[in-house]
């Protein structure tokens, strides 16, 4: 693993409140969609847009995009925002976070779980495909802050929760500590969004699964 400076950043704000959702089933349903997942996190990103400018970025056509913003919106992931424009309506994200603490239970409810998950991780892998073509162009201090790391240790369930818990306590303080989406960039030229993905998970294939009952 490379070595990180530790050091604080010199131009962090005053620890702020960062606003997040745990989405109920049925909310979690309407979000596992790729373009849904997509749209939210331009509107988190980037501040209010219209369905068209949306669509536009998206490749899609305006009719589809205002589809998807009124499933986000009918369950509280976006919500409209005044404008001097009365054409257009304008959206944007209600929280900036949005938590999905891993399911205890069985059946549907891990159904959901697992279509969310795996609509998020369709995303994030493009996402980390996208970052690795631009890699090479990238200003040298932000490739030096960029890591693709993986680090296999031996654990038990417990000692692996527990750590999990203090990698994402620690990127909730840094994002304690930084401006809101869709501010920095006018508080400091210098600042952009950074994407940290954390996933961590049994090594395949070494502990025993349960037979689905569409398994053969």
């Amino acid at each position: 693993m490379k070595e990180q400076n530790s050091e604080p950043a010199a131009d962090a704000v005053a620890s702020r409140t960062v606003s997040r959702v745990v989405p109920e089933p049925t909310a979690l349903k309407a979000l596992a969609h790729p373009v849904r997942l997509r749209l939210l996190g331009m509107l988190r990103i980037d501040g209010p847009a219209t369905a068209t400018q949306l669509a536009v970025r998206l490749g899609l056509n305006s009719g589809a995009t205002s589809y998807h913003l009124r499933q986000l919106a009918q369950y509280g992931f976006i919500e409209e925002v005044p404008h001097a424009s009365r054409r257009d309506r304008w959206w944007r994200a209600s929280h900036e976070l949005t938590s999905v603490p891993p399911s205890e239970a069985e059946g549907e409810a891990l159904d959901l779980d697992m279509a969310f998950n795996q609509a998020a991780l369709s995303l994030q892998v493009g996402q980390m495909q996208q970052a690795l073509e631009e890699h090479a162009e990238l200003p040298a201090e932000w490739r030096k802050a960029t890591a693709a790391d993986d680090i296999i240790i031996p654990m038990t369930a417990k000692q692996a929760e527990t750590l999990t818990k203090r990698l994402t306590d620690i990127i909730l303080e840094a994002m304690r500590a930084a401006p809101p989406l869709g501010e920095a960039a006018s508080r400091n030229p210098d600042m952009v969004p950074f994407y940290i993905m954390l996933h961590a998970f049994p090594y395949p294939g070494r502990l025993p699964h349960r037979m689905r009952e569409d398994e053969p």
